[in-house]
């Protein structure tokens, strides 16, 4: 698994829920900063390669799509093999079923790719699927460590000669639990942003495709979000936990996770999203350019694009309840046996307040047990830590006061989970 090293706590529990039996027996490549498909690639090859030798067939899947079809899957799966062990780069194409303007395609004949096309525009989308030779370009790959690794060397060495000092470099943990190989920040940021289709697929001779119809999507759109849904008798899409009342609304696809209560009146073909953190509207057939708003919230620097209102951390999570001029209040769960980091604040002084569990609270110079309906407070400027010494969750509220409440004035002085 490669992910990025502040999801790694947040991976392994999702493992937990599906692979228990093995989920301590996971290895991983962990990246400080993202850097695309081609190196996350290269740095698999070449930890694949160390451990198994240049022959071993790699299957390269992205963690968000979904494969409703799994035995035509494995089918398709087993053609790609054979096709990399002949030395190919192998993609997989899938049979589009509508004029899509989210993928890129792919121009094939058979096993072979004549081109690789980016998203086209609605028009230009609609003469691929009457055309029939098209395909959409899945993201997903099959080949062997050597091929992949040797066609790198050739297409692509600015990018390989990066990743393999920062492989070389990497922090490497291995034990019982399995492999850890943690990428530095110094050498991931040396190494270029950019996909595997660029740096490779579109420029080597020894590309494949196998066509396949696998029940996929790349979940990358509202729009292919709400398909999973089954509609009403008016065309709608309804989920989520929240209260929804419709009057005179057709074809829209409503997510309602707030709690609140979403309302429509004379609405048709819309997409509205409810969320704690925010609410969406959009008409239905523009859901892609949500990456629009993204990048605005990117470029204002806002918390919105980077951080949800619950947060997920290697020890639990903490949602924030509100806040406002020199205050924030959260609800902090803390897993059985887990611990926060001994820490300070330069600007925040905390009141905390256990509502369930029991806290083993370092503060200063004193240690002590804080139960349900106790609290203590920690001062700025204090040394603390909070861990969960009990078998059950650790629930407690957390009241901020101060100038400065972001996340970013924390100094970390011990941390059981490498965190700087």
């Amino acid at each position: 698994t490669i992910t990025n090293r502040e999801l790694f706590f947040r991976t392994k529990d999702d493992y937990r829920e599906v692979l228990p039996a093995s989920v301590e027996k996971q290895s991983y490549v962990l990246e400080t900063v993202g850097r695309n498909t081609a190196p996350a690639v290269a740095l698999a090859a070449m930890e694949l390669g160390q451990r198994y030798g240049q022959d071993t067939v790699m299957l390269v899947l992205a963690a968000d799509h979904l494969i409703g079809k799994p035995d035509a899957f494995a089918q398709a799966v087993a053609q790609a093999e054979q096709l990399a062990l002949e030395g190919k780069l192998v993609t997989f194409g899938i049979q589009p079923t509508s004029p899509e303007t989210g993928y890129g395609y792919i121009d094939a004949d058979g096993n072979t790719v004549r081109k690789f096309v980016e998203k086209p525009d609605l028009a230009t989308a609609q003469r691929y699927l009457t055309a029939g030779n098209y395909l959409w370009n899945s993201g997903i790959f099959c080949f062997t460590v050597g091929t992949v690794l040797a066609e790198l060397a050739k297409h692509a060495s600015e990018i390989l000669e990066p990743v393999q000092i920062a492989f070389d470099q990497a922090a490497r943990k291995q034990g019982e639990q399995g492999t850890e190989l943690e990428i530095s920040l110094e050498h991931a940021q040396a190494i270029p942003d950019i996909s595997v289709d660029y740096a490779l697929m579109e420029r080597s001779d020894q590309v494949a495709v196998v066509p396949c119809e696998i029940g996929w999507s790349d979940v990358g759109s509202w729009n292919s979000i709400g398909e999973l849904t089954p509609t009403d008798d008016q065309g709608n899409r309804i989920e989520g936990q929240g209260q929804n009342l419709l009057h005179d609304t057709r074809n829209c696809y409503i997510k309602n996770d707030s709690g609140r209560i979403v309302a429509t009146v004379g609405l048709d073909n819309l997409t509205i999203i409810d969320t704690p953190d925010a609410v969406l509207i959009a008409d239905s057939a523009k859901t892609q350019d949500v990456k629009a708003i993204v990048t605005r919230l990117k470029s204002s620097n806002h918390d919105a694009y980077k951080i949800h209102r619950t947060a997920h951390r290697p020890w639990g999570t903490y949602t924030v309840l509100e806040e406002g001029d020199g205050f924030k209040m959260k609800r902090i769960e803390v897993k059985p046996g887990c611990s926060l980091s001994l820490q300070l604040h330069h600007h925040r002084s905390e009141h905390w307040i256990v509502v369930s569990g029991m806290a083993e609270v370092v503060n200063g110079d004193n240690t002590i047990l804080v139960r349900p309906n106790e609290s203590t407070y920690i001062p700025a400027g204090q040394q603390h830590r909070l861990i969960n010494p009990g078998k059950t969750t650790c629930v407690l509220i957390e009241v901020q006061v101060g100038s400065y409440l972001e996340e970013d004035d924390i100094v970390r002085l011990q941390d059981v989970y490498g965190r700087a």
